[in-house]
């Protein structure tokens, strides 16, 4: 079980998570937890119109979250709301099984395909982009 889910593809990732911290000023800030595991993140956004022009996270999250945390955190910067969103709802449908269609910055998140066999594990994989769709809302 643990090999078909944990691929070396998604281990490798959680060492590449980027951002970590606070913001001075943010204008929009969300907290998720992940309540069947336990997994938090906080997030922190600066935005410029629709797009994310500084970014922030906390996260404290399995291997899973890390690894959706960290493919968040190479490509928000300069992503639109609409594109977190479209990627959030594309991460919901593979986790499904069903097919979806990534926004270009955010194909990485094919990796986490194995996830699917694992529903238990799905709320802590999508708090990532849970918790920045809920930063970018709570800015309006």
């Amino acid at each position: 079980m643990i090999d078909n889910l944990y691929s070396r593809e998604i281990l490798r990732s959680t060492t590449q998570l980027q951002h970590v911290g606070h913001l001075a000023t943010p204008q929009g800030v969300a907290d998720k937890v992940a309540k069947l595991c336990g997994s938090t993140i906080h997030i922190e956004l600066n935005m410029d119109g629709e797009v994310i022009t500084e970014f922030a996270q906390q996260v404290q999250a399995c291997a899973l979250g890390q690894a959706s945390a960290a493919i968040l955190s190479q490509h928000v910067i300069g992503a639109t709301a609409a594109e977190v969103t479209e990627a959030r709802d594309a991460l919901r449908h593979l986790l499904k099984g069903e097919p979806t269609d990534f926004p270009l910055r955010f194909e990485d998140l094919r990796i986490l395909s194995s996830v699917k066999d694992f529903p238990a594990r799905h709320a802590s994989t999508l708090l990532a982009f849970d918790a920045t769709v809920a930063a970018i809302s709570s800015r309006l």
